[in-house]
C-alpha cells in the first residue's frame, strides 16, 4: 500500500472474515456448552466420554495437517468458503442422530473440519494483518468471542426451555451458514495481494518452513490452551466443590472469562500499536499467571470470580498474537506456518483437562491450578519470538519494523 489506508477490497475482505470467525465462535460454543445433551441423547456413558471428547481436537489437528498441504493447491479463501458449512451441517446432525454410530460419525466430521477451518480462518487473518500493516488479529478474535458468548448464551436459553437439540441447532444454522457463506464472496486471500513482481503465484506455497524457529511459538500456543481449557472444563468444578460456591455462582466463571476476553480483544489491538506485540504478550502472561494466583488462593467464590476474570484478560492476546508473529516469521510461507502452529491449539486442549484432573485427584486443585500458571508464565522466556521482523507487505513496499508491530 502506498499509503496508510486500507483499500476497499481489503476492508470488505476484513469485515467478511469477521463474520466467519463469529459463526465458528457461536458453533463450537453450542457443540461444547451441550455435551450433557448429547451424552443423554446418544446414551454415552460416562466411561466413553472422554474417547468422544478426545477424537474430536485429534481429528482437528488431523484436519489442520491437511490443511497445510490442501492450501498448496487451494486457496485458503476457498478452504474456508466451503468447510464452515460442513462444520455446521455437522453440529446439525450431532444433534439430530438417534444411533451411537451416528454421533461418532458426526463428530468425527466436525474434528476433521474444523481443524480446517480454524487454519483457513486463521491464514487469512494472518495475511490480511500483513497488508493492513497494523495489528486487526486481535479484533477477529474478538468477533470468536462474541460468537461464542452469542452461542453459549442460546444454549442457555435451550436448556432452559428444555428445547430438543435439533430444534436448537436447526435454526442457528439455517441463520448463521447463508451469512458465512454470502461473506464468502469477499474474502481475500495472501495470493490476491501480492503483486506478480514480488511473489510467484505457488511462493507462499513453495517457501519451506522450519519447526526450530516455530518450535517457541508452539509451545506458547500448547500452554496458552492449557489454561484456556482448564478454565473452560474445570472452573465451575472449582468455584462449587472447592470454593464452596452455590450451583448458580458456579455456572458464572467461565461466563466472566468469555466476557473479559471479548473486552480484551475488543482492544488488544490499539494497545499492540501503542506498546508493541512483545510488551502486550508480556502484560498478557502476567495477568494471566497472577489470575491462577489468584484463583488457587481465593478465600471464596467471589475472589475465584476475580481471578477467572483475569485469566480472561491475559490468556486472550496470546493466540491471536501467536498466529500474527508466526505470519512475521515465515512471511513467503505463513499458511504453512500458521496450519503447523494451529495444531498446538489441539494439544494444548487434550493436555490441559486431564491434566488438571489428575492433579486435583491425586494432590489438591489449588495446587493444579498453579501448573498451567507455570506453563502459562514460560511464555515470558519465548516473549522476544513476538518481536516484529523486517517485512515486505502485499503492495511490495518495504515499511519499517517500528510499523510492523502486530
Amino acid at each position: 500500500m502506498t499509503d496508510s489506508r486500507p483499500t476497499p477490497r481489503l476492508r470488505h475482505g476484513r469485515t467478511a472474515l469477521a463474520l466467519s470467525f463469529f459463526v465458528q465462535g457461536a458453533m463450537f460454543a453450542l457443540l461444547v456448552t451441550r455435551i450433557p445433551a448429547l451424552q443423554d441423547r446418544y446414551g454415552i456413558s460416562d466411561a466413553l466420554l472422554p474417547a468422544f471428547l478426545a477424537a474430536v481436537p485429534v481429528l482437528a489437528g488431523a484436519g489442520s495437517v491437511g490443511t497445510e498441504y490442501l492450501v498448496k493447491r487451494v486457496r485458503p479463501s476457498q478452504v474456508l468458503r466451503w468447510v464452515q458449512p460442513v462444520v455446521s451441517l455437522a453440529l446439525l446432525a450431532a444433534g439430530s442422530g438417534t444411533a451411537l454410530w451416528q454421533a461418532a460419525v458426526a463428530l468425527g466430521v466436525f474434528g476433521l473440519t474444523v481443524g480446517a477451518l480454524d487454519a483457513s480462518m486463521n491464514m487469512l487473518g494472518v495475511s490480511l494483518q500483513r497488508a493492513y500493516g497494523r495489528s486487526i488479529m486481535l479484533g477477529f478474535h474478538a468477533a470468536y468471542s462474541l460468537g461464542g458468548i452469542t452461542g453459549a448464551s442460546a444454549a442457555w436459553a435451550g436448556a432452559h426451555v428444555d428445547l430438543p437439540l435439533p430444534m436448537l441447532y436447526a435454526p442457528v444454522v439455517a441463520l448463521l451458514v447463508p451469512v458465512a457463506l454470502i461473506a464468502s464472496r469477499w474474502f481475500v486471500d495472501r495470493r490476491d495481494m501480492a503483486p506478480p513482481e514480488a511473489e510467484g503465484p505457488r511462493a507462499v506455497a513453495d517457501a519451506p518452513v522450519s519447526m526450530k524457529p516455530l518450535l517457541p511459538l508452539c509451545l506458547v500456543m500448547a500452554f496458552t490452551y492449557i489454561g484456556d481449557s482448564t478454565v473452560s472444563n474445570w472452573s465451575a468444578k472449582y468455584v462449587e466443590d472447592v470454593l464452596h460456591g452455590s450451583e448458580q455462582l458456579a455456572t458464572l466463571p467461565y461466563n466472566l472469562y468469555m466476557v473479559t476476553t471479548l473486552l480484551g480483544r475488543s482492544f488488544g489491538d490499539l494497545g499492540v500499536r501503542r506498546f508493541g506485540a512483545v510488551a502486550v504478550v508480556r502484560a498478557g502472561t502476567l495477568l494471566a499467571a497472577g489470575g491462577f494466583v489468584v484463583v488457587a488462593t481465593a478465600p471464596g467464590p467471589y475472589m475465584g470470580m476475580l481471578g477467572f476474570l483475569l485469566l480472561g484478560l491475559g490468556l486472550c492476546v496470546l493466540v491471536p498474537q501467536t498466529f500474527a508473529a508466526a505470519g512475521r516469521l515465515f512471511p513467503g510461507a505463513s499458511d504453512a506456518a500458521v496450519a503447523r502452529l494451529n495444531i498446538f491449539n489441539y494439544v494444548g486442549f487434550l493436555v490441559g483437562s486431564p491434566l488438571v484432573g489428575a492433579l486435583g485427584g491425586a494432590w489438591s486443585y489449588r495446587g493444579a491450578m498453579l501448573v498451567p500458571m507455570a506453563l502459562v508464565l514460560a511464555t515470558m522466556l519465548y516473549a522476544r519470538s513476538f518481536a516484529p521482523v523486517p517485512a515486505r507487505y502485499g503492495d511490495g513496499h518495504e515499511r519499517p519494523s517500528t510499523v510492523d508491530v502486530g
